[in-house]
C-alpha cells in the first residue's frame, strides 16, 4: 500500500506523482480508463465553475475550484504522456507556457520600458499573430464557444484579418443602442430578443452562430 504522506502537501510535485499512482498499474480503474475525449466534459463544467466562484465573489470556493480544474490540466498531460510517438508530459506543457509568456513580454525581457496596459494588450496581440501567421479571423477561435462569446471573438478581429466581411451599422440597432446604454439596459434587450425567440420556435443560440459563420470567406 502506498502511503498518504508521499502526497499530502507537496505541491504540484505531490499531484503529479499521485496522477501517475491513479493511473498506473493498481491505480483507480476509473482513472486508468479515461481518454482526452472522455473528460472533455470534465474540463469544461470546470472552468464553468471557476467562473461561477469569480462571478460570485467567493474566493475561498475559488481555490477548490482552481484545484478542479488544475486536475484536468494534470491529467491530460498525463494521458499525453502515455503516447509514445506523439506525447508530451506537463513539465514539456509548462515549458512551452514558459516560453510563449517570455516571447510576449519583450518589454520586461527584451527591451525594458514602462508600457500601459492597453500597449501591452496590443503588443501580445501583435506578436501572436506574427507567430500564429494567421489570415482569417476565424483562425484559432473555437466554433464551440457560446454563440455571443463567439461573435464576439470574431467581430474583433474581422477588422485586422476580414476587413470586408466587417459589418455595416444597423441604423434600427444603432438606436436602441448608443453611448448612454447600460449594461442592465443590454442585458434586458438581450432577454428580451431571448424570450420573444422562443416563443416564436426560433433558437437564438444557433441563429447567432450561424450569422457568425457567414462571416468567414475562406470557404
Amino acid at each position: 500500500m502506498k502511503s498518504k504522506d508521499d502526497y499530502h502537501d507537496k505541491g504540484l510535485i505531490g499531484l503529479i506523482k499521485l496522477m501517475d499512482l491513479l493511473r498506473g498499474p493498481g491505480g483507480c480503474p476509473w482513472d486508468a480508463e479515461q481518454t482526452h475525449e472522455s473528460l472533455a466534459e470534465y474540463l469544461l463544467e470546470e472552468t464553468y465553475e471557476v467562473l461561477d466562484a469569480i462571478n460570485n465573489g467567493d474566493y475561498a470556493h475559488l481555490k477548490e475550484e482552481l484545484g478542479d480544474l488544475l486536475l484536468q490540466i494534470i491529467f491530460h498531460s498525463r494521458i499525453a504522456e502515455e503516447n509514445l510517438e506523439e506525447g508530451f508530459d506537463v513539465n514539456q506543457v509548462a515549458n512551452d507556457l514558459i516560453a510563449k509568456l517570455i516571447s510576449r513580454h519583450p518589454h520586461v525581457f527584451d527591451e525594458k520600458s514602462d508600457l500601459a496596459a492597453d500597449q501591452v494588450k496590443k503588443n501580445w496581440e501583435q506578436i501572436k499573430a506574427e507567430e500564429k501567421q494567421r489570415t482569417s479571423a476565424f483562425e484559432g477561435v473555437p466554433k464551440d464557444l457560446p454563440a455571443l462569446l463567439f461573435a464576439g471573438k470574431i467581430l474583433t478581429r474581422l477588422e485586422k484579418y476580414q476587413p470586408a466581411s466587417e459589418l455595416p451599422i444597423d441604423e434600427l440597432i444603432s438606436g436602441l443602442i448608443n453611448t448612454e446604454t447600460t449594461q442592465e439596459q443590454l442585458g434586458e434587450m438581450l432577454l428580451q430578443i431571448v424570450h420573444q425567440s422562443k416563443k416564436r420556435g426560433l433558437e437564438p443560440e444557433i441563429a447567432l452562430r450561424n450569422r457568425v459563420l457567414k462571416l468567414d470567406l475562406r470557404g
